[in-house]
């Protein structure tokens, strides 16, 4: 029977833990501003979820995307309410992000209706983000 050097065990077992670390921690989701401000770490991933309604015209519109902490990992994703099966009513639209940067910003967004201009809009969500 032929054995490794000493030094491969140890070096074996850092190597398996490196490779269960899961490279970040958990998802935020953030669903109302009462949750804020909000402190992520870095690379930590953010899911923004908001109450949404375009069939009545009101869109929700980032006006602070915290660019210099949070990086966008794609477009607004809108779902309907899986148990109304009513075309125009209410749903959710979703947005995801990534912490990429120590630092604080604001990640604003509006619901209102974008032709009607000079009008205050029908909610605001107002959060500001620390990343570590």
């Amino acid at each position: 029977m032929r054995l490794s050097p000493p030094y491969l065990l140890p070096l074996g077992l850092l190597w398996l833990a490196g490779c269960a670390h899961n490279g970040g921690s958990p998802t935020v989701t953030l669903e109302e501003d009462d949750d804020c401000p909000l402190q992520l770490e870095s690379r930590q991933h953010l899911v923004l979820t908001l109450p949404s309604n375009p069939s009545t015209g009101y869109r929700w519109q980032v006006r602070e995307s915290a660019s210099r902490v949070l990086r966008s990992l794609g477009p607004e994703v809108y779902s309907e309410a899986e148990e109304s099966g009513v075309v125009g009513s209410a749903g959710q639209s979703t947005w995801r992000f990534q912490a990429v940067q120590s630092g604080q910003d604001s990640l604003l967004l509006v619901y209102q209706r974008p032709w009607e201009v000079g009008k205050e809009p029908e909610k605001v969500f107002d959060c500001a983000i620390s990343v570590e």
